[in-house]
C-alpha cells in the first residue's frame, strides 16, 4: 500500500469516527453498479460524464419523448386529444427515423409496426 493510500484510509478512518460520514445519501443502501460493457471502452468516460450531467444525445432523446407519447395515447380517452398525439408521435418517429439513418442505423423498432400497416395498405389497393 502506498504512502497515499495509507494517508486516504487515515482520513477516512478519522472522518467515520467524528460522524461526518454518517448523512450521505445513499447511506446504508447497496450500490448501483453501472454495465457499461455495451459502451466502447475509449468511450466510456466520456459516456459516464455525460450521462452524470444528465445530457442525453438528441437519438435517445426523440426514443424518450416517443415512449411518452406511446404511453399518453394508450391513456388518452378524447378522441381528438388522440388523433393529435399520434400525429406527433408519428412525426417524431420519422425526425428520429432519419436521424438514426443519418448515423448508418437502418431501421428504428418504433416504426415497424407502422411501416408494416403502410404495407399492408399499399398492398391491398
Amino acid at each position: 500500500m502506498s504512502i497515499f493510500s495509507r494517508i486516504a484510509e487515515q482520513k477516512i478512518a478519522e472522518a467515520m469516527k467524528r460522524g461526518e460520514l454518517d448523512h450521505l445519501p445513499g447511506a446504508g443502501k447497496p450500490l448501483v453498479i453501472e454495465d457499461l460493457s455495451h459502451v466502447p471502452e475509449d468511450l466510456r468516460a466520456s459516456y459516464k460524464i455525460l450521462k452524470n450531467s444528465g445530457y442525453l444525445p438528441p437519438e435517445l432523446e426523440l426514443q424518450q419523448e416517443c415512449l411518452s407519447l406511446e404511453q399518453m395515447i394508450r391513456l388518452c380517452q378524447v378522441a381528438e386529444d388522440k388523433e393529435q398525439m399520434i400525429k406527433k408521435l408519428t412525426e417524431k418517429q420519422i425526425k428520429l427515423r432519419i436521424m438514426l439513418e443519418e448515423r448508418g442505423i437502418s431501421h428504428s423498432p418504433p416504426l415497424r409496426g407502422y411501416e408494416e400497416k403502410i404495407s399492408s395498405k399499399l398492398g391491398d389497393e
